[in-house]
């Protein structure tokens, strides 16, 4: 069983989850492969689009069920330290932040769901997932099997029911 490590902070407008993984590989490899779409579809799905920020691009949510594409915007491209995205869908309004900082070891990334005040349960939700999706980016880049969804949902949504505000 794996360890839901998600963490969550208050904001003036509602809540940061934030959940972080450790890579032993260089700051740029691990930006590739948040940024690069034959890396991200090893992971989370390819993406098609022109990238830059305020710009708009579709990402292919390659393991989820059909398969959907999704349109987003690139609030924020600051190579290879930070990447910042917004999307709006059937579940609501997502802004996500991926920040990059190097360490004695390799690479540490910071990955942030920003969520207003309004959408605070849907952690209880998207907790699980992101924790699925970061460990299928370990796994990808590291080049190990690939987690079971089944290890994540709904074992971790009791952990992020629970889980209050720091």
């Amino acid at each position: 069983m794996t360890t839901p490590a998600g963490r969550l902070f208050g904001t003036d407008t509602g809540v940061d989850l934030v959940l972080t993984r450790a890579f032993r590989a260089g700051m740029e490899d691990v930006w590739a492969s948040l940024t690069q779409s034959e890396r991200t579809a090893r992971w989370f799905g390819p993406w098609k689009g022109e990238p830059g920020p305020g710009r708009r691009i579709e990402v292919q949510m390659a393991y989820e069920e059909e398969q959907p594409w999704m349109p987003m915007t690139i609030e924020a491209c600051e190579p290879p330290r930070r990447l910042a995205v917004s999307a709006v869908d059937d579940h609501g309004s997502w802004f996500l932040e991926a920040v990059l900082v190097e360490t004695d070891n390799g690479t540490e990334l910071r990955f942030t769901q920003h969520f207003a005040e309004a959408d605070r349960e849907s952690v209880s939700h998207t907790g699980p997932g992101w924790e699925y999706y970061l460990d299928m980016l370990v796994a990808a880049h590291e080049g190990t099997p690939a987690p079971d969804f089944g290890d994540y949902w709904p074992a971790m949504q009791e952990y992020y029911t629970e889980l209050k505000a720091d």
